[in-house]
């Protein structure tokens, strides 16, 4: 039973590692999605924030309308009672009733939707303020990542034995040893050619004063006053 414990724990440590691969891996595509997730969030938060302050207002308009029907019927009773009519004053008392009912109702509304709207506002404020942050961070984030990839693939290409830049170092070596093998064999066949050469042995016995040398010019003129 150990035993078996230990496979399910090994296991489930594989599963884990495996998938801290695959996040680390997708690390800047999950972080975008996240962004975008926050960004569609914030905006459904201010699609609320607009319908409660259009609520507000809606509800702001029949408190008006209500003031001033309360007010306008305060003048009927007024002139009821003037008048004398008690019952007629009466009724009109009654319908103001039901609207000061209604204002007392509509201004809890109001006051409901102002405390709301308030709270979402800065809600909104601080979660646009985060969101343009995280935004500028992940900026941040995708250029060193990109830099980070640049001088990695500059490394691996310009170190290790099997690197293109090593290779091209010993190709240029072997061409060098290449030609300066092909010179000196140059140099030697013409050395040897030089020594196996009659010219060779006779530039020996002119040096040596057994051959006579190359004529020249102020010999000739000697030769010809010697005649005279």
């Amino acid at each position: 039973m150990n035993i078996w414990a230990k496979m399910m724990t090994a296991l489930r440590g594989g599963v884990n590692e495996a998938g801290e691969a695959i996040v680390d891996s997708q690390a800047l595509r999950i972080l975008d999605q996240e962004v975008r997730d926050a960004s569609e969030e914030l905006k459904q938060s201010k699609e609320s924030l607009v319908a409660i302050i259009a609520r507000q207002k809606v509800a702001e308009e029949k408190v008006s309308k209500l003031k001033k029907d309360i007010a306008e019927y305060e003048k009927y009773a007024v002139q009821a009672l003037e008048k004398g009519d008690d019952v007629l004053a009466h009724e009109v008392a009654e319908k103001i009733a039901d609207f000061e009912n209604q204002l007392v109702s509509e201004q809890e509304t109001v006051a409901g939707f102002t405390e709301n709207a308030t709270k979402l506002k800065s809600a909104v404020k601080v979660a646009e303020a985060n969101i343009k942050r995280l935004k500028q961070q992940v900026d941040t984030v995708k250029a060193t990542e990109s830099v980070q990839r640049a001088q990695q693939t500059v490394a691996e290409r310009h170190s290790g034995s099997n690197s293109k830049m090593r290779t091209a170092m010993d190709s240029l070596e072997r061409i060098k040893e290449k030609q300066a093998l092909n010179a000196a064999k140059m140099n030697a066949a013409s050395e040897l050619e030089e020594e196996t050469s009659d010219s060779s042995l006779q530039d020996k016995l002119v040096k040596a004063g057994i051959a006579p040398g190359e004529k020249r010019a102020d010999e000739i003129l000697e030769r010809l006053k010697n005649k005279k």
